[in-house]
């Protein structure tokens, strides 16, 4: 079953750098030779939401998602993603910017 998720890419792995960073086995293996993706869900928030949530306590959670292609750091994208058995990380159907 797929869902689709808008956010704010905040890093990028890329295949080069899959060895160097520090990824959990299963999130590595599942990467492999593509680009693991760091997301602030949600996209990027406002200057209203950042103090809300600084007020509450309540940090705003990344999502991360596998993708094939590469995408920039600081865009907005729209991914049609699929779960996997790791919490928090997505497989790539579809990203394309929002």
């Amino acid at each position: 079953m797929t869902e689709t998720i808008t956010g704010e890419v905040i890093h990028v792995v890329g295949p080069a750098e899959l060895d160097e960073a520090e990824l959990v086995a299963e999130l590595a293996a599942l990467a492999e030779s593509r680009y693991v993706l760091v997301c602030r869900e949600g996209g990027k928030p406002g200057w209203l939401e950042r103090l809300w949530s600084f007020l509450r306590r309540d940090p705003i959670e990344p999502v991360t998602i596998v993708a094939d292609d590469a995408v920039e750091e600081g865009v907005e994208v729209t991914a049609t993603v699929r779960e996997t058995d790791v919490p928090g990380v997505y497989e790539a159907v579809d990203v394309r910017p929002a």
